[in-house]
């Protein structure tokens, strides 16, 4: 029998593979199937998100005197709808791995130690085991944290109520998009990051993202160094060069997660207590593997879904080998805001406007259409970054991704024909980046 500890994206498409085979497959989780994307993270986005950008764009729509009343949002019925879709896409799930022939033990404990397994306490014998338990929310150790009012995207479906005055606590992507979804929802948002605010980001994505911000207080290099209140939370401390307080009825912890490894014992470990691995996903421990978060960042879906599917190859014997690159991301906003970027980045950038399109025509007028920009290797003409920032823009990262993996030159774009209209602006750059390089090179 192989066991795998956790049914998210690495453990499900780790259970999914070795089934189909005709291996005898635990899959041990806890709570809810899906994991983390579809429980907390990526898929609690998207739901929050689409009322947002719906809220938003009726609210344009009733500026220019379109729509007569602007809407309101119902958030207890928003949060109730969104667990409605995020049950039925978990029975979705369940069907398609028992399908494989996988048996799925809920509401069970798991934990290893070094290569002995135990289910509910009791050892079991196993020919392999893939721990793949995934990652939890970053506390931070600072007084209030347990306060009422303060939730992590774990417990934010408890929040009752739209708060009044939101503190975020958090600096990186799911920070901004929580900022964003409250923003537009009707909170009065404040972001205390620890250092600069989605430090990292290409500049000109940022400061698209930080005008999709707009109306969002957001102080930077400002540690958290306290959460007030007596029972329930009523404001947050900062240090920093300039520290202060700011009030607020509830209190959002969006600093990061961090690897979720607690009933794992005796097999190598980080020092942020992720779960050492090699490049076939085997741990120090011979048979033991580990997929996904708990084997520290990046932490995304597809990196833990390929995490899952390389550990359950090498498992059945097939040498595979997990090496990431090129891998695109992408910050939901009013936009899309996504980007991928080769290792060896140097390059010739080039940039235009995105061009309006579904999602971003009435977006025209306050000049909010987003941007397209590539860059390219002028000696070979491969595409070596793409960033974007439109509706549907990580369709766009995802395929350049790929395109720059396998070092495409903008000469194999030339005979492009996009679907029209598409509000990006990637496509549009192929053309003058050819006619650019032709120049360079004197042609």
């Amino acid at each position: 029998m192989i066991v795998i500890i956790g049914g998210g994206p690495a453990g499900r498409f780790a259970a999914i593979r070795l089934g189909h085979t005709g291996r005898e497959v635990t899959l041990v989780e806890k709570g809810a199937i899906g994991g983390q994307c579809l429980n907390y993270g990526c898929m609690a986005v998207c739901a929050l998100n689409d009322a947002a950008r719906t809220v938003a764009r009726a609210r344009q729509f009733a500026g220019a005197g379109i729509f007569k009343d602007e809407p309101v949002i119902d958030f207890p019925s928003l949060l109730a709808g969104m667990e409605e879709v995020q049950a039925k896409i978990r029975a979705v799930l369940d069907h398609e791995t028992r399908g494989a022939g996988v048996e799925i033990r809920y509401g069970s404990t798991a934990r290893l130690c070094g290569r002995q397994v135990f289910i509910d306490d009791e050892e079991v014998e196993t020919e392999a085991v893939i721990v793949a338990t995934g990652s939890v929310p970053a506390v931070p150790e600072v007084e209030g944290t347990g306060l009422a009012g303060v939730f992590t995207a774990h417990t934010l479906p408890r929040m009752h109520d739209l708060p009044h005055d939101l503190v975020i606590v958090g600096g990186g992507i799911a920070a901004a998009e929580f900022a964003y979804i409250f923003r537009q929802l009707g909170s009065r948002v404040t972001v205390l990051a620890r250092s600069d605010f989605l430090k990292g980001l290409d500049p000109r994505l940022r400061k698209l993202a930080l005008k999709e911000l707009a109306g969002v207080e957001i102080r930077e290099n400002a540690p958290l160094t306290r959460i007030t209140g007596t029972g329930h939370a009523d404001g947050a401390a900062y240090g920093g060069e300039t520290p202060g307080e700011c009030q607020a009825d509830a209190v959002l912890l969006a600093a990061g997660l961090v690897p979720n490894a607690s009933m794992v014992s005796g097999v190598a470990t980080g020092q942020k207590g992720e779960i050492v691995t090699d490049d076939r996903m085997q741990t120090s421990v011979p048979g033991v593997y580990a997929a996904g978060d708990v084997t520290g960042g990046p932490y995304l879906t597809p990196v833990a879904r390929l995490q899952g599917i390389v550990a359950a190859e090498n498992i059945l014997g097939h040498d595979m080998r997990y090496a990431p690159a090129v891998v695109p991301q992408s910050i939901s906003l009013a936009n899309d805001l996504a980007f991928a970027l080769a290792e060896d980045d140097g390059g010739i950038e080039l940039s235009v406007p995105a061009p309006a399109g579904p999602g971003s025509f009435w977006s025209v007028p306050a000049g909010d259409t987003g941007l397209g920009k590539i860059l390219v290797e002028p000696e070979t003409g491969e595409v070596r970054g793409v960033w974007a920032a439109s509706p549907g823009a990580g369709i766009i990262a995802t395929y350049m991704a790929a395109a720059i993996r396998h070092r495409r030159t903008i000469s194999d774009f030339e005979d492009l024909i996009e679907v029209h209209p598409l509000a990006d602006g990637v496509h549009g750059l192929i053309p003058p980046a050819a006619a650019f390089l032709q120049k360079r090179k004197g042609n």
